[in-house]
């Protein structure tokens, strides 16, 4: 048998979808394809020119939430012919950071947080930033398609001034996709659901209330159908939106969420 065993996976993230893909089908699932995040929209308006501002001293703290907005960030000095000087600049400054992804995009370019959250979180971050910062300093806020209040707040009960960075958002999933999807988990044809992010739990739990059938959409994931996070955060948000059973992998890997998947089905099978 084997580790999946014919089951039908949907993978809802809008990125790397053949690389999850291909470790779907290789674990012997078959993998279907339904984004319910949106295409990433690249806003390029003001990057040039917020990232001219960091380069030229502005801030003392830069805080950076997610891999792909430090990195783009990067890719716009290098556009700007200034890698180097954007390096240098973030050097200067103290650095906060959340999750391992950013910090990964950190290490490459051979810079480390100062301060990073313990947990993958926004609230592990704005623990450890607690007595760091004072109503003194300029912050580069780094955020991302899905809004961040707690963190924003919490730099304004400091009285610090920041200004928001902007590199790119979520647009909304296409209908026809996430009509498809719903169809799918009503009628019994996928086995589990794959969410990579927190927008794909919201998006799907507000299509479903407003085509009126969040309970039954509940009812199969209470039954048939596998929540499965890329770590504990998404887990969170995922029962939040009123779906309970979920599984994740402690590290917030995709590589470790899909192997959590074979163990809870082989689970199953040994019972």
């Amino acid at each position: 048998m084997s580790k999946l065993d014919g089951k039908t996976i949907a993978l809802l993230g809008a990125r790397k979808t053949e690389e999850l893909s291909k470790i779907v089908h290789n674990l012997g699932g078959v993998p279907l394809v339904r984004p319910a995040q949106g295409t990433v929209f690249l806003d390029d308006s003001h990057l040039e020119e917020d990232v001219t501002r960091l380069m030229a001293g502005e801030y003392d703290w830069i805080i950076l939430t997610t891999g792909v907005g430090t990195e783009l960030l990067y890719k716009t000095a290098m556009k700007l012919e200034a890698g180097d000087r954007f390096k240098a600049a973030l050097q200067s400054m103290n650095i906060a950071a959340r999750g391992y992804k950013t910090v990964n995009m950190l290490k490459k370019l051979g810079l480390k947080p100062l301060v990073r959250d313990d947990d993958g979180s926004t609230a592990g971050l704005v623990r450890n930033l607690e007595g760091h910062l004072s109503g003194d300093e300029k912050v580069a806020l780094q955020l991302h398609g899905d809004p961040a209040p707690l963190l924003v707040d919490w730099l304004d009960e400091q009285s610090v001034e920041h200004k928001e960075i902007l590199p790119y958002e979520h647009i909304p999933p296409e209908e026809g996709t996430m009509q498809q999807l719903v169809e799918e988990i009503l009628e019994g044809t996928i086995d589990s659901v794959v969410f990579t992010s927190a927008p794909q739990p919201r998006n799907l739990m507000k299509f479903v209330r407003e085509q009126g059938v969040e309970d039954k959409i509940i009812d199969q994931f209470k039954s048939k159908v596998i929540a499965l996070a890329v770590g504990k955060v998404t887990a969170q948000v995922i029962i939040d939106e009123g779906i309970e059973r979920v599984i994740y992998p402690e590290d917030q890997r995709m590589g470790s969420a899909m192997v959590e998947l074979v163990k809870y089905y082989q689970g199953i099978a040994s019972r």
